[in-house]
């Protein structure tokens, strides 16, 4: 039996390279130079091409090659009996709770103020008390990042499909969006990506915010509606945004976001999977699926996640 490896302008060597380190006996391919498909029950996919999957008569297992799955979910090509799940890989928590807090950082210190800037004249910064942060989205990692900026002495707000439960955090349902809303300086988008929450960061949802308000958007570009927040940005609406994810990757040269200096763009690196941490994980979740036992971070198709 083996693992297969398949993701679209991504090198997949080192993680090849990991998991053959943790066990020498894998048999791992990587697409699209596969010489036994049918050996192949377990695969693992980033950006997948549409009918990659098609050949490989015992596949029973796809797993992202991050904490997201939208990719494989939205691919109607693969058939419903395969299992999907995901990586949990604690260093990309802690990678995330840096940028983000780097992020809030900069806004809370105005350093946007000094950027491409010839003038010395000092701007009054911001204090712990002038800004409250809301995390939308409290999966394994936004949790963890609200927890985080908590203690680091901001009032931080919470909102997520189900109720959640975190010490000095007050949390929020999505039928509580508005009340949320309406407390929140820096929003930082950590959502799942599915048809309900696709589009949410927009012109009605950012005037609702409260004042002055700032966006960081860590989750997926298909969060955000790019012309909603170019006016925004444009009309002051929002002070700044920090994106690391977009719509289209990499974010083509010709794109308004480019020109805007209060908008901050970095390239899909606020939490890379790291191919050691990946290597465990798939292992662990291949030993179990090779002995029938009952799989790890397993994802909802019908929840998105």
């Amino acid at each position: 039996m083996s693992i297969l490896l398949v993701a679209k302008n991504r090198n997949l060597a080192p993680f090849k390279e990991a998991l053959l380190n943790a066990d020498k006996n894998l048999d791992v391919e990587i697409w699209p130079n596969v010489e036994k498909p049918e050996r192949v029950q377990l695969a693992v996919a980033w950006n997948q091409p549409k009918n990659v999957f098609d050949s490989y008569p015992n596949l029973k297992v796809i797993s992202s090659l991050g904490a997201g799955a939208d990719h494989l979910i939205e691919d109607s090509t693969i058939p419903d009996h395969i299992i999907f799940t995901k990586i949990y890989d604690p260093s990309m928590v802690t990678q995330m709770n840096d940028y983000v807090y780097a992020s809030v950082l900069s806004i809370l210190m105005k350093l946007e103020n000094y950027r491409n800037s010839e003038h010395w004249d000092p701007a009054p910064k911001y204090s712990r008390e002038d800004l409250t942060i809301g995390i939308m989205g409290l999966g394994n990692i936004g949790k963890e990042t609200a927890t985080y900026l908590s203690n680091q002495g901001f009032k931080v707000f919470g909102l997520s499909n189900s109720k959640k439960e975190i010490p000095e955090i007050e949390t929020y349902t999505y039928n509580d969006l508005d009340p949320f809303l309406k407390q929140v300086n820096i929003l930082v988008n950590l959502l799942p990506l599915t048809k309900e929450t696709e589009g949410i960061l927009d012109l009605a949802l950012f005037k609702k915010l409260k004042n002055p308000s700032f966006i960081i958007n860590v989750a997926r570009g298909n969060h955000l509606i790019d012309e909603d927040l170019i006016y925004a940005l444009d009309t002051n609406i929002i002070e700044s945004a920090y994106l690391d994810v977009f719509n289209e990757e990499p974010l083509p040269s010709s794109h308004p976001f480019w020109s805007r200096d209060t908008l901050f763009i970095t390239p899909h690196i606020a939490a890379i999977s790291d191919p050691d941490n990946v290597a465990s994980a798939l292992i662990d979740n291949y030993k179990r699926l090779l002995s029938g036992m009952e799989l790890q971070n397993v994802v909802d198709r019908s929840k998105g996640y």
